[in-house]
């Protein structure tokens, strides 16, 4: 008999395997990508001191008011604008990107992009 392969414990393990190799530092942190039905959240977090440097996602006031729906490549790119915006805002240029275990490809991928349009080196 077939089971039914469980996504949500096979995205967790990918994302367990990911945290294992990368780590945020006060001066290049770690961009962790979190990705439901109807949002984005992305936030830069220093490991060392185990501290979010800053945030963004589609619940923003601000990203809200620029945005149609939250579950898009249009929000995205929006919410990756905004993280390199605040960051850029702290004199950080440089990140490591952590995408959740979640595919490098749609929404997860045009939030990378705009960051990286908006001056982040990751």
């Amino acid at each position: 008999m077939y089971s039914k392969k469980d996504r949500k414990k096979a995205r967790v393990k990918v994302r367990r395997r990911i945290r294992a190799r990368i780590t945020g530092h006060p001066d290049k942190p770690r961009l962790a990508v979190y990705r439901s039905l109807k949002h984005i959240y992305v936030q830069a977090i220093d490991d060392v001191n185990g501290v979010t440097l800053a945030a963004a996602s589609t619940l923003d006031p601000e990203v809200r008011g620029e945005i149609s729906g939250g579950g898009n490549i249009a929000s995205a790119r929006v919410v990756g604008a905004r993280i390199a915006e605040r960051l850029k805002a702290k004199g950080i240029e440089q990140a490591v990107f952590d995408r959740g275990g979640y595919l490098y490809h749609g929404r997860v991928k045009a939030l990378a992009d705009a960051a990286r349009e908006g001056g982040l080196r990751f």
